[in-house]
């Protein structure tokens, strides 16, 4: 049984909210309309009933590229209450990562929004870090997950522009913004950050000529694995070790990579890893 700390899946009630709205980010029937990125067609196939054969624990996350947590609070709290009510509706083996709003920070609700028992926080990588929302979940032991934000819209570009470009971009500031700024301030703070820190991890080298140094490896600080697979994952673990890179999937957009490294970095990967992050026991 492994852990897939990265997967996408609208319920109903998020749906509906989606559709509700006359501006982005909407629904409009099964089409997606972002300010960012071109209008997707969202297969509704991949948002029933999904196969989790093999897994103990998927969590699931509010798609932060649809930029939900920088509207205004008027806006933004009726989709986040949505997602909440459906993610914590669905079942077994389904978890899922809190959202808040990012506009009209409210670490008193996030506090009871966790404890109704949400796996962490999820935060877009385009957000500052607010003390308050940190210092919540250090409170209650529980880690933070950092996921790439909304595109900026460019014109002009083919589709898969915004995963390979500014999603990855975003990746890189948060990863070291992380390591500069908000790790001195939290010591104590578990965090991971989707699809490999888009890599920044293995820039160490340009780190250390531009002055940066070469810090230590930080064992609270985890990547995951997702729309990455052999090559990177390898290179990864030779930067880093392999106790802070744990499995996910992005499903539907993509599937859990295999490792290719063997049956003990795979057990590490999907199942020790990502039950430490959560503080669970291994």
């Amino acid at each position: 049984m492994s852990i897939d700390v990265h997967q996408h899946l609208w319920t109903p009630s998020f749906v509906e909210a989606l559709r509700a709205r006359s501006r982005p980010p909407r629904l409009d029937g099964w089409t997606l309309l972002l300010d960012g990125e071109p209008p997707y067609e969202v297969d509704p196939l991949d948002h029933a009933d999904r196969d989790t054969t093999g897994l103990e624990l998927a969590l699931v996350s509010l798609s932060s590229p649809l930029g939900i947590e920088f509207l205004p609070p008027e806006e933004a709290w009726p989709l986040i209450d949505a997602y909440h009510e459906g993610a914590l509706k669905l079942p077994v083996p389904f978890g899922a990562w809190a959202a808040t709003c990012h506009s009209d920070v409210d670490p008193g609700r996030l506090a009871a929004d966790l404890d109704r028992g949400f796996a962490g926080l999820q935060i877009p990588a385009t957000a500052e870090p607010d003390d308050r929302l940190l210092e919540v979940l250090t409170e209650r032991d529980l880690p933070l997950f950092v996921h790439p934000g909304p595109a900026a819209a460019t014109q002009g570009v083919p589709g898969w522009w915004p995963a390979l470009v500014p999603y990855v971009q975003q990746m890189h500031a948060a990863w070291h913004h992380f390591h500069a700024v908000v790790r001195p301030r939290h010591p104590r703070l578990r965090a991971c950050f989707a699809l490999l820190a888009g890599l920044a991890p293995l820039h160490s080298e340009r780190l250390i000529t531009r002055g940066g140094g070469r810090a230590r490896v930080d064992p609270l600080c985890y990547v995951e694995t997702s729309s990455y697979g052999p090559r990177a994952i390898d290179a990864i673990v030779r930067e880093l070790g392999i106790d802070v890179v744990v499995n996910g999937s992005d499903a539907p957009y993509a599937t859990a990579p295999d490792p290719g490294m063997g049956a003990a970095a795979a057990h590490a990967i999907r199942v020790a890893n990502p039950r430490r992050l959560l503080g669970r026991k291994e």
